[in-house]
């Protein structure tokens, strides 16, 4: 059994993320005025943090899309990096957004100034979209496992956890596996959080179905299977889940990564009771990944951004909001990790799987095929 707080070990040891990419040979090119921040894809382009503090202050702006502030803590992350950077405005849009969306706005807005800066990501839409993205690895990118990071820097995972089921007991008896869910007790009571052919986490739902039914993801016609299945009970509830949802008693169980789960249910203390299980068997775990808009309109923002957020204080606000951070190993032997919420992160399963990018890949063209017609 893997013990808990491994995930980073189960990951490294189950996918292998990087793609054959050519990375950018040279760093940053030197413009009228100093440093072109459009091209630099390291810290040292600038010279040091302070230098890239000043480009990014002097360009005055951030532009960030679906970032839910309830989700893994990104409200006190955005919070903190606000406080510490106040000349620099942040603009949040669409915060429900999903990866798929992330990337069709980028499409929709190149070249205008709203455009986003950087972009927070499921696996299967960075794996499709690096084409968009700018190479850059930041000052801490060694104690990053090699697993989870494009080798250029194009996207990085940097937070991540478990798939996970979350419940409300008062509604529903506490489900011990899977297959549970397909009686009578869950009818019009099962949701997922969006659709899995855009959104992460939906696609990691149809993926713990997969790796609880096949012990794999090789393939996730078993996960599809499985929500058809769902479908045909009438168990499955079409609407995407959020506190609101949750507390009004109109979701009352939700496939969701465990950090979001816990989350709900942080959120609505006093209010309703909201239980998390991951189920026992096989786990499926993965992270999301950061990566930069290769037409940012902030470049030099977007680089301090990425540097912020795999510092010491970023990774321990994503461990605060119950999300595993990529950096935890390192932080852990070098005794910077908040220790109390290290070693209250829950069990992990027995197994855990991974979708490598060639799963990944296979998963999502199936899905995009399948999906529709299995759940209509």
């Amino acid at each position: 059994m893997l013990p808990k707080r491994s995930l980073l070990a189960a990951l490294a040891a189950g996918t292998v993320l990087a793609l054959s990419l050519t990375a950018c040979s040279s760093d940053a090119s030197s413009t009228e005025g100093g440093v072109d921040a459009s091209t630099a894809t390291s810290l040292s382009a600038f010279g040091d943090l302070a230098a890239l503090e000043a480009a990014a202050i002097e360009e005055g702006g951030l532009n960030v899309i679906a970032l839910p502030r309830d989700w893994a803590n990104y409200g006190a992350v955005l919070d903190l990096f606000a406080e510490k950077y106040p000349d620099i405005t942040i603009t949040e849009a669409s915060p429900d957004g999903s990866s798929a969306e992330e990337i069709q706005a980028a499409d929709n807005l190149k070249g205008q100034d709203t455009a986003p800066d950087v972009f927070d990501l499921g696996l299967a839409v960075a794996l499709a979209s690096t084409d968009r993205f700018a190479p850059y690895q930041v000052a801490t990118w060694s104690e990053i496992p090699d697993a989870l990071k494009e080798e250029s820097g194009l996207y990085v995972g940097d937070y991540g956890g478990y798939m996970a089921v979350g419940y409300d007991p008062a509604a529903v008896p506490a489900p011990e596996s899977l297959e549970d869910l397909l009686g009578s007790d869950y009818t019009g009571k099962v949701a997922i959080n969006g659709d899995p052919t855009q959104a992460g986490a939906a696609f990691a739902a149809v993926g713990l179905a997969t790796a609880q039914r096949t012990d794999t993801a090789d393939d996730f016609q078993a996960g599809i299977d499985f929500f058809s299945e769902l479908n045909a009970a009438g168990n499955f509830l079409k609407i995407d889940p959020t506190a609101a949802t949750i507390a009004s008693g109109e979701t009352p169980v939700v496939f969701d990564w465990d950090y979001l789960n816990v989350g709900y249910g942080t959120q609505l203390e006093g209010e309703r009771e909201w239980e998390v299980v991951v189920f026992p068997g096989t786990g499926y775990a993965g992270y999301y990944n950061q990566a930069i808009n290769a037409d940012a309109p902030h470049p030099a923002a977007a680089r301090l951004w990425q540097e912020f957020l795999y510092s010491d204080e970023a990774q321990n606000l994503w461990l605060a909001g119950g999300a595993r951070p990529v950096r935890a190993d390192a932080m852990n032997e070098a005794g910077t990790i908040d220790s109390e919420l290290f070693d209250a992160l829950p069990e992990t399963p027995a197994e855990t799987v991974v979708p490598t990018s060639a799963q990944s890949d296979a998963a999502a063209a199936l899905l995009g095929e399948k999906w529709a017609s299995a759940v209509q």
